[in-house]
């Protein structure tokens, strides 16, 4: 029910669709241009009067906006000035609707992609946001399109160029179109056959390489192959089973095992699956367990050889979790309240058995790597970040891997600078003569601020690539009249610190050696 059938077209018709498209400036930019922000933003909240009252006329872009994005019905004599109507009929992408008319069977949406690429996601009608509007009422095998979810882990993901890269539950296959563009073979798996179809169609349509598309559950369709880069947005929702809770259930949501399962085998997994050096990127939700830290939790999910940064940055509790994804599935405010009932008391009595009290979602990168001291860094940032964190995720083991193999004696030896993005404040009350605080904030990436004393703000703002660490921490003694072998012995703590969370970044090599060190403080 509500579901689409397409069959994939040839490929000289998939290019005559998207020359159509295109000729029609049925893209990002031309959308923004056409209906303006505000019609723009509330079609991404599923809004969709707006779009509608900016869309009357007769334009070839007109007519492509109210059939495929507001889903009316237009003249069959429209559409055929709009697109090559024929191919759209015999491929599925259109039907008759009656009245000389003709309707669009698919949401096809435009994507702007990282470097003003025209790309085309292709999802069930109505469903290429997501949430209550999206799926509600729909079948279980509903194909999503793009949502907030998908665009985090396609921002966070390291672009650097890969041999092979993995797709595990590609849905719609946004996180395949972007492998594409820096990966020389893409493999792309779901349990769901229908979103194998429609990833087919959005490289297709984008005029993006053809990936390899298996069918199958985890890792199952690869066998033991491994790739450079692994991207996983799964069916990571921890939901009950039941005879009612499986009648609410959906492929794209729901991994059909108990509480975080899912999430914590495919992490696992994915270690055997990872060539060395290569990097996984999943979103997942855990449970908070009565008398258990979560952090400890994830830290027992991280296969061995392979580091680890896992980011928390939402968490809700059982009752507002429930809520959320009973609204997803329709149930809520709908026919039948009793219904509604029973499943939020399934969920509830789920999570009493399993002692939940609480849902985290956030982010798990993993980096294979050939060390026999793991770094695996869990933190809770629900603080504002700035995407894309491709290049801050990199930069994050680069220096994970600079701290583990540079000891105090050879942190002091090594010269740094401040990271381009670091600022300095100063937080005290006006007219006093020294400060309360001092902060470091990062106005780029995971936009972090620490606060630092004395030492720290005088040792930051000095890292210019000139200076060893330990000629620093001398000139500094000599300035606070403190022992100087008893700051060099307490600082590299704090030293490495700032280099984890990247306020200092080592010099490259070559910097000039230092003179006159103590005068340049």
């Amino acid at each position: 029910m509500g579901v689409s059938t397409t069959s994939l077209p040839a490929p000289d018709r998939a290019a005559r669709l998207r020359e159509a498209l295109l000729a029609a400036e049925f893209t990002a930019d031309g959308l923004l241009d056409l209906l303006g922000a505000p019609a723009y933003a509330a079609l991404a909240r599923s809004e969709t009067v707006p779009a509608l009252r900016a869309t009357g006329g007769a334009a070839r872009l007109d007519t492509l906006v109210r059939l495929f994005l507001l889903q009316r019905a237009v003249p069959a004599e429209r559409a055929a000035a709009a697109l090559p109507l024929a191919d759209a009929l015999a491929d599925g992408w259109l039907a008759e609707a009656g009245g000389g008319g003709v309707r669009a069977t698919v949401d096809v949406r435009p994507y702007g992609g990282p470097e003003g690429q025209d790309w085309f996601i292709v999802s069930d009608l109505g469903c290429a946001v997501g949430g209550a509007a999206g799926a509600g009422g729909r079948g279980a095998g509903v194909v999503l399109g793009v949502g907030g979810a998908s665009t985090t882990l396609a921002g966070l993901t390291v672009r650097a160029r890969a041999g092979t890269a993995l797709d595990l539950g590609t849905g719609s296959g946004i996180q395949a179109l972007h492998a594409s563009q820096h990966a020389g073979r893409v493999t792309a798996t779901d349990l769901n056959p229908r979103a194998l179809e429609f990833a087919r169609l959005t490289l297709a349509l984008s005029g993006a390489p053809g990936a390899e598309l298996l069918e199958g559950s985890l890792f199952e369709p690869v066998g033991d192959r491994t790739f450079d880069l692994i991207v996983s947005n799964p069916p990571f929702v921890i939901s009950p089973a039941g005879p009612d809770e499986d009648a609410a259930r959906r492929t794209y949501r729901d991994g059909g095992m108990a509480g975080d399962d899912l999430c914590r085998t495919l992490v696992r997994q994915a270690g055997d699956h990872l060539a060395e050096g290569g990097f996984a990127h999943f979103l997942a939700n855990w449970e908070h367990v009565e008398g258990e830290e979560w952090q400890d939790r994830l830290r027992s999910w991280v296969p061995q050889g392979c580091d680890a940064w896992i980011v928390q940055r939402e968490v809700q509790d059982v009752t507002q979790y429930a809520e959320l994804w009973l609204r997803d599935s329709g149930e809520h405010g709908g026919p039948d309240p009793e219904r509604y009932e029973r499943l939020y008391g399934a969920w509830l009595d789920e999570f009493g058995r399993r002692r939940t009290r609480a849902v985290g979602f956030g982010w798990i990168t993993l980096r294979k790597a050939a060390s026999d001291r793991p770094s695996v860094v869990v933190e809770d940032w629900p603080h504002p970040v700035e995407q894309p964190l491709g290049e801050t995720v990199r930069a994050h083991f680069a220096r994970q891997d600079y701290l583990r193999t540079h000891d105090d004696a050879a942190l002091l030896a090594d010269r740094f600078t401040l990271a381009p993005e670091v600022v300095q404040e100063q937080v005290g009350l006006p007219g006093a003569e020294d400060p309360e605080h001092v902060v470091l904030r990062q106005h780029r990436g995971m936009r972090r601020a620490t606060e630092v004393d004395t030492v720290g703000a005088g040792f930051a703002g000095v890292c210019d690539g000139t200076l060893t660490a330990g000629r620093i921490l001398d000139a500094i003694a000599q300035l606070v009249d403190e022992d100087p072998v008893a700051l060099r012995d307490r600082t590299p703590e704090s030293i490495r610190l700032l280099i984890g969370e990247g306020y200092l970044e080592p010099a490259a090599d070559g910097a000039p050696a230092a003179v006159g060190e103590a005068a340049a403080i």
